[in-house]
């Protein structure tokens, strides 16, 4: 089977399929020859801060939905967010992470106040992950100094993402079209997908790599699909198929080596959930398949552990510092060296 930047849905589907051990050895080593040639043997470090747990929609697969009544829910002020800020700019990272679910409690201009305290406090590059907003509320955080916005359309199969992101009365949710809005207005764009869902097939999948071919994402993140037990997926439990995708930690690696082959400038994360999935070595193999960033998390740790979008987080109780000696000892393991600076997306001529 091809090896290229340029191979066709069907090969890409021929890859998913395959678990011949020698031939997977040869699609690990193009994609780690690959992101050594476009992007370099730097591992860069992003800070993740989950300032909120509040969220509006009712995703079948997130425990941060509206419906869970189990969890406990919190935000955080800005003088806690600052210290996160800080935290990263000593540990030396070059990014930090603003994550939260899709909480309207987030004011539009209390978080551009935020942003802009980063920016003048600080050389941190700011990434948001606010889910979907207004396009005023996009503009507004893009003029108060944020860099980049990351937001997972989970797949492109339009029956599937219907049934796990049920549109909001009155909106209809297109991830696709609003990661477009968010490059028109200056932000480095960052998408993904959840594999192995229940109702993902081989086929899907495929056609979830080419969009981020067609897509030319700045960051793409994937990671497998964790059930949580106070959702409707996690109930439902995994859905039998002779095409039905799997979570595994190798079809991961997968995904994330042809990712890198169909977008070799991309910044692509080791996700949080592969160590789930893989608690020795996910982070690690995933970084030796084309992977370039982490992004440990700095969230202080009586907020972390309530933002449970899925069960059996990796460092949930543990320091930041903790958790970042783990990942600097997983990248010596390679061979690679921790990145300095911001890390930001290189564009190919």
């Amino acid at each position: 089977m091809r090896i290229d930047r340029d191979i066709s849905v069907a090969e890409i589907e021929d890859w998913l399929r395959d678990d011949d051990a020698a031939h997977l050895e040869t699609l690990w080593h193009a994609a780690d020859e690959t992101r050594h040639k476009i992007v370099g043997d730097a591992v860069h470090f992003r800070g993740l801060i989950e300032i909120s747990n509040y969220c509006v929609r009712s995703c079948a697969y997130c425990g941060l939905r509206r419906e869970n009544a189990k969890i406990d829910r919190y935000r955080m002020n800005a003088e806690e967010i600052m210290r996160c800020a800080y935290r990263a700019v000593a540990m030396r990272y070059g990014t930090v992470v603003i994550q939260s679910g899709e909480d309207y409690g987030v004011d539009c201009e209390w978080l551009a106040s935020v942003i802009e305290r980063i920016k003048a406090e600080t050389p941190l590059a700011v990434t948001l992950g606010m889910g979907e907003r207004s396009f005023e509320e996009l503009r507004m955080w893009r003029e108060a100094g944020a860099d980049r916005y990351l937001l997972r359309f989970e797949t492109s199969d339009v029956r599937l993402y219907e049934k796990i992101h049920p549109d909001m009365a009155g909106t209809k949710s297109d991830r696709i079209a609003l990661l477009r809005v968010l490059r028109s207005l200056g932000y480095e764009t960052g998408g993904g997908v959840m594999i192995g869902m229940p109702g993902q097939n081989y086929t899907s999948l495929a056609r979830d790599i080419a969009v981020f071919r067609r897509e030319d994402f700045d960051m793409i993140g994937v990671g497998p699909f964790i059930a949580n037990p106070d959702t409707p997926l996690g109930l439902q439990g995994e859905t039998d198929g002779v095409d039905q995708i799997r979570a595994t930690d190798v079809m991961a690696y997968k995904v994330i080596a042809l990712t890198r082959l169909v977008c070799p400038r991309a910044n692509i994360p080791a996700t949080t959930a592969l160590s789930v999935v893989n608690t020795t070595e996910g982070r690690v193999n995933a970084l030796a398949c084309g992977a370039n960033v982490i992004m440990p998390n700095i969230t202080p740790v009586e907020y972390r552990k309530k933002y449970a979008i899925y069960p059996n987080k990796a460092c949930a109780e543990e320091t930041a510092e903790v958790c970042a000696e783990k990942s600097h000892l997983q990248i010596a393991t390679l061979g690679c060296s921790v990145g300095t600076g911001r890390g930001d997306a290189i564009r190919l001529a």
